[in-house]
């Protein structure tokens, strides 16, 4: 990499990394403001000469035309993974001396979200953060010329600088494995919404990872994340001693524990069952759920983090890595019997 092009990707997280200061320090020492010790101001400013850092002008002469609010809107659905989401980015703005104007959509359909972005302009946020829980939303968002900055969270295989995920993939993946490597042979999967973009890439990967081991794949059920779509599907698959059952989330997978006890089987002597997010209750189900374990916290700071480069310095975003996923093992999987 040649100097100009290692100049030209810097940003203010990388100026602070290097002095070794949160970021807000930095653009204190940018701004001239006081408040700031003489020598963390002259590591910084080392920083910012070994990096060959410079500011994106136009960026700071928006800086006294900006309202520090930014616009969230969310599905106006309890779910737990975009709840969660927001819940921590809320946090994540807050820590950055941002406020937010939340819209909650009651439907995710183009118009829906038009509506709710077009009044956030209105109030003049500096930029709009968008939880997306349909994956034509994503082409209606293409098709906006926004005079703002929009970060989307959305799983997706596409990559984009303003486009953040956790790796639902590679999550699901892990699940299918660890069924398939306690010697489960038929692993069924209770899949979420279809036009959901987490379930779609949750289902891709159970999909995949069941080809890598040349396993037969049968066509999901889709259930509607609900504890009570997961007792329906629960209580009418063709469930067999031995199944193993990747489990779209864990919110469904109480309603198929459930179902399973009506019927007749037990957890994990005759069915092993892996869920996804790890909700706080599933520690405390019976048996306590293996799950797939989403860090939503990371998330929300990885959100402020692109809208604040996306603010302040556009020129230095590149295309976001989605965050990983951990598989917590507990007392609902085992070998089949």
């Amino acid at each position: 990499m040649s100097e100009d092009r290692g100049a030209k990707s810097a940003n203010i997280f990388d100026v602070a990394r290097l002095a070794g200061v949160s970021h807000q320090t930095v653009s204190r020492v940018l701004n001239d403001l006081p408040n700031v010790r003489p020598a963390t101001r002259a590591r910084v400013e080392q920083a910012i000469a070994q990096l060959r850092y410079s500011p994106s002008p136009a960026a700071r002469a928006l800086v006294t035309r900006r309202t520090r609010t930014i616009g969230l809107v969310t599905p106006g659905v309890p779910d737990y993974g975009p709840s969660s989401i927001a819940n921590h980015f809320n946090v994540a703005a807050r820590a950055e001396r941002y406020s937010v104007d939340t819209v909650s959509t009651a439907e995710s359909d183009a118009g829906s979200i038009r509506t709710a972005i077009e009044g956030l302009l209105r109030q003049r946020v500096d930029a709009i953060v968008l939880i997306v829980v349909d994956i034509g939303i994503l082409e209606v968002v293409r098709g906006l010329d926004l005079s703002v900055p929009l970060v989307a969270a959305a799983a997706t295989q596409r990559r984009h600088p303003t486009l953040v995920s956790i790796d639902q993939y590679r999550g699901a993946r892990a699940a299918v494995r660890h069924l398939v490597e306690l010697g489960h042979t038929r692993v069924l999967h209770l899949a979420g919404p279809p036009r959901n973009p987490d379930a779609l890439e949750r289902a891709r990967g159970w999909r995949d990872e069941l080809a890598a081991h040349r396993l037969e794949i049968v066509q999901p059920e889709h259930g509607d994340w609900s504890a009570a779509s997961g007792y329906d599907l629960g209580s009418r698959l063709p469930i067999t001693p031995g199944t193993g059952l990747f489990v779209a989330n864990d919110h469904m997978s109480i309603g198929v524990l459930s179902a399973l006890r009506a019927r007749g089987l037990e957890v994990p002597r005759d069915v092993s069952i892996v869920g996804f997010d790890d909700v706080p209750e599933a520690a405390y189900l019976l048996p306590p759920l293996t799950t797939v374990r989403q860090d939503f916290q990371a998330l929300g700071e990885l959100v402020m983090q692109k809208v604040l480069l996306a603010v302040e310095e556009p020129d230095s975003l590149t295309d976001s890595v989605p965050l990983p996923t951990h598989l917590i093992l507990r007392e609902s999987t085992a070998a089949p019997r």
